[in-house]
């Protein structure tokens, strides 16, 4: 089966200004990476519109999506802090990237592809139920979690976030829960933005338990990230057994980023793609959808994305094989 692929020239309309780092050239990268080898006409391109203000308050308050898309028309420079630096589109863009990550998902929950990767921007972990923060609007792969459970009925969802920093908005909104697991592999708080994701943040309430961060010292290359996922991530995956996996898949934890201090390579974000991968087989049928976060350094996020979506492909193929 294809891998869904969800992508806009839209995406790149969202202009933060000269300088700053989520930056449109961030996609022209990932399509430069993709169409290099080969794999960006082997994925299935998928038909999406943006998500409706009504759906966006499912997870953020009313007052806060007024205040985007208003700050936006206005058009202040910022959302909340400097660096959710926004244009006049930027909500409506932001709105857009949402309605790609629930088509995405519903995608992979029709059967219509194995997996997808979601290409999008702004990108989302770091936007709480109330705020922007870090350049995020809305929260993509917290609000693909809840669609996962609310539409399409599943009890148990996993979030995976290996973005180098952690992802407190995703946390903050789904930590409550007991039907969406929430694990965050990440810089260490202590010098990292936004200084968040201790190891005994771990749940609320019904969640307690639920939440699973592992922070990492700076200075940790593939061989510290492999280690993590075999001792801690893994088998946390495995014994909650997700229905359907989403990945917040942010790329600056390569070496060459400028704005952490991790030394991950492209094989190292495959072979982490590849154990999820591995979890969403045992346990979801295959199901995984990924939704592109961080990533600065445009050679670096160009590799990673790369090899992030080979590893979907060949995913793909070998199911269809199988079958």
């Amino acid at each position: 089966m294809p891998t869904g692929f969800v992508y806009s020239d839209r995406f790149r309309d969202h202009d933060t200004g000269a300088g700053h780092p989520e930056r449109p050239d961030r996609l022209r990268a990932v399509e430069r990476g993709l169409k290099e080898r080969g794999l960006w006409d082997r994925l299935r391109h998928l038909a999406f519109a943006e998500a409706s203000r009504d759906r966006l308050t499912w997870l953020h308050t009313p007052a806060y999506v007024e205040r985007a898309f208003e700050t936006c028309a206005a058009g202040r420079p910022y959302l909340d802090v400097p660096d959710s630096a926004v244009c006049d589109g930027s909500a409506d863009i932001a709105a857009l990237a949402v309605g790609g990550v629930l088509r995405a998902v519903e995608a992979v929950m029709a059967g219509e592809v194995a997996n997808a990767f979601c290409a999008v921007r702004p990108p989302g972990h770091h936007a709480e139920a109330d705020r922007s923060m870090g350049f995020c609007l809305f929260a993509n792969a917290a609000l693909a979690a809840d669609a996962a459970v609310v539409d399409h009925g599943l009890e148990r969802v996993a979030v995976v976030d290996f973005d180098v920093h952690h992802g407190n908005g995703t946390q903050h909104l789904l930590e409550h829960r007991a039907d969406v697991l929430c694990v965050s592999v990440h810089q260490h708080p202590d010098g990292c933005y936004p200084g968040t994701g201790d190891a005994d943040e771990a749940g609320t309430g019904d969640g307690a338990g639920f939440t699973l961060n592992v922070p990492l010292a700076p200075g940790g290359g593939d061989a510290v990230y492999a280690a993590a996922f075999a001792e801690r991530v893994v088998p946390r995956l495995d014994a909650f057994k997700p229905q359907l996996v989403v990945v917040s898949a942010g790329f600056d934890a390569a070496a060459a980023d400028p704005l952490a201090q991790m030394n991950l390579s492209a094989a190292g974000f495959a072979a982490m793609t590849e154990a999820l991968v591995g979890v969403a087989q045992r346990h979801a049928g295959g199901r995984l959808v990924s939704v592109l976060e961080g990533g600065y350094d445009l050679d670096a996020l160009a590799d990673g994305v790369a090899a992030h979506v080979q590893a979907l492909v060949a995913a793909g193929r070998a199911a269809e094989s199988a079958t």
